[in-house]
């Protein structure tokens, strides 16, 4: 066992995962391996043994945490399901005709399938398999189409049911329904936001988004309007089957997770779409989503017991509490330190590692909890789209058919104005708290 100063340690364990990282290690690894080698140097076999183990196992048992693998499912199958295409279907003959109304109906979609995923990978990968195609043979800026992609994909991971939300809870000590609640007027004023920004967008620069003739969208009043019902009515029976029964206190996060997973199959086998080979991908997707998540975080977690066993936290606490401007000041370091942080590791492990050490110190500084919670999730919603760490960039890219000519610089382009969009969300959850807080206080 060696004597270091907490100070060095937090810098050894914060650089080590970092630079893990880079290296290009899988998250889990650098987090558990780091965590593991200073736990031995630091206080020997029997302390660390002990240590890993108790905080291993305790997020294995959390039964909070087995609304993970449920949602996954969710998601997954609603991808399989067919509602989104016959989403699109419908919104394009509404707004096709404006300039930019296939960037805007994507967005669009992208929220609703968010209420109803909660994975980024599955909404993004939906948009860019069906928007993509239709937007750019009909003439639209590469970088635009990708941006609205990437923009309203991401929201799948911020508008509950969230797995970033179920993940937050338990490491904050907070009530994951009352997240999922906090959390809608945030997600939907950045979509509304998302929508303004293309619109605007467009007007300035009607060349990037030409309207959809005439003649491919000239269908009856009625046929649209029973082609819209028919396509919203199954994602809103979810929406409702799932958050209802939380909001109003009839299930739990967890138990609404499993109503939502047999929604999902019902609604599979209603379009038609459920047979052996979709329920074989789903299960797969699921085991190794869930897997992942289950994994980085049980690490995660043991990672945090070492870092405050060496009393980390407090080296920490002490240089945020001391930032200048009293306690905007630390709100703004602790915003800064996970902005920049979504640019190298996965929000995975920015929450399991810095929502036990900072939630604390944002209660110190006399934060509302569940106001802070969400503020930390929807600045985590730029690491989606700032690379070289962007999930949304590689899920476009991979997805796109390559004859569409997308390319990582038109993604790039396409990303990077949704990230000051989403500075502006800050801003505006900042000077009115109650976007935040409102829902949460009806339940």
């Amino acid at each position: 066992m060696i004597d270091l100063s907490p100070g060095l340690v937090a810098i050894l364990m914060l650089g080590g995962i970092l630079v893990g990282v880079l290296l290009g290690y899988p998250l889990a690894l650098s987090i558990g391996g780091v965590g593991i080698v200073m736990s031995l140097l630091l206080f020997g076999p029997n302390i660390s043994s002990e240590l890993y183990y108790g905080r291993f196992f305790s997020t294995m048992n959390n039964y909070i945490l087995l609304a993970v693998p449920l949602f996954v499912f969710m998601g997954t199958m609603l991808e399989h399901s067919g509602v989104a295409e016959g989403m699109y279907d419908a919104l394009y003959l509404w707004l096709g005709g404006l300039r930019g109304g296939l960037a805007v109906t994507t967005i669009l979609i992208g929220t609703v399938v968010a209420a109803c995923v909660g994975i980024i990978g599955a909404s993004v990968t939906m948009l860019a398999l069906i928007a993509l195609p239709a937007m750019i043979n009909r003439g639209y800026d590469r970088s635009l189409a990708a941006g609205a992609v990437c923009g309203g994909g991401s929201l799948g991971i911020l508008i509950p049911p969230s797995i970033m939300l179920v993940v937050y809870g338990p490491m904050a000590g907070l009530s994951v329904g009352k997240l999922f609640f906090a959390a809608f007027l945030p997600g939907f004023l950045l979509s509304a936001m998302y929508c303004i920004y293309v619109i605007v967008l467009c007007l300035v620069r009607p060349q990037l988004a030409p309207p959809v003739p005439l003649a491919d969208r000239q269908v009856p009043f009625g046929v649209k309007a029973g082609k819209l019902l028919k396509s919203m009515l199954p994602p809103v029976v979810l929406i409702l089957a799932v958050l209802g029964s939380i909001f109003f206190g009839i299930a739990s996060p967890t138990e609404a997770a499993g109503v939502g997973a047999m929604a999902t199959i019902l609604l599979a086998l209603a379009y038609g779409r459920l047979n052996r080979a979709v329920l074989a991908r789903t299960a797969m997707t699921t085991v190794r989503v869930a897997g992942m998540v289950l994994l980085i975080g049980a690490l995660a977690f043991a990672f945090v017991g070492v870092f405050m066993r060496a009393n980390c936290d407090k080296v920490v606490s002490a240089f945020v509490l001391d930032a200048v401007g009293g306690k905007w000041g630390v709100f703004a370091v602790i915003m800064f330190i996970c902005f920049v942080l979504g640019f190298f590791i996965d929000w995975l492990g920015i929450i399991f590692i810095m929502v036990p050490i900072v939630t604390p110190i944002a209660a110190e500084a006399g934060f509302d909890p569940l106001w802070f919670a969400m503020m930390i999730c929807v600045n985590l919603q730029m690491s989606f789209m700032t690379p070289p760490f962007a999930y949304a960039l590689f899920y476009v890219r991979g997805a796109a058919d390559p004859a569409l000519g997308i390319t990582t610089g038109h993604i790039i382009r396409g990303m990077f104005p949704y990230v000051f969009i989403i500075l502006g969300a800050m801003a505006l959850c900042i000077a009115f708290p109650q976007i935040i807080l409102w829902l949460p206080s009806l339940m």
